[in-house]
């Protein structure tokens, strides 16, 4: 069996308030939008990309509580942190560097899921 991902689904609450930090503010693009069994659903995500799936609900399957976050890759750490800061988006949590190639800090979407970015480099961190 050869399997590749495919999407990622989040109950939301408020639709445009997670559209607002994934489109307007993650810069995901928007591929589908469309209301399925009186539910507003938007699927996120580059052209051959694993994509979010929104789906706005009143009831939750996944508490942010519940261990799960996105994690998406950045060209620069640095300019990342100083974009979200400028949006109003307060990292919650680092940054870490684990290792010498890879660093990453996390923010909170308007569920209160945790979204890491990512930077691997090739060159040693001081």
């Amino acid at each position: 069996m050869n399997l590749s991902m495919n999407w990622i689904m989040l109950r939301v609450r408020d639709l445009e308030a997670s559209l607002n930090f994934y489109h307007e503010i993650l810069k995901l693009p928007v591929q589908r939008r469309f209301e399925s069994r009186g539910r507003q659903i938007a699927m996120l995500g580059a052209e051959g990309q694993p994509k979010i799936e929104l789906i706005q609900g009143s009831e939750s399957v996944l508490k942010p509580e519940s261990g799960v976050s996105i994690g998406f890759e950045v060209e620069s750490l640095d300019e990342a942190m100083e974009y979200l800061k400028s949006e109003g988006i307060p990292i919650v949590r680092g940054p870490v560097a684990p290792n010498p190639h890879l660093r990453f800090f996390y923010v909170l979407d308007p569920d209160g899921f945790e979204v890491q970015l990512v930077e691997h480099s090739d060159k040693e961190l001081s």
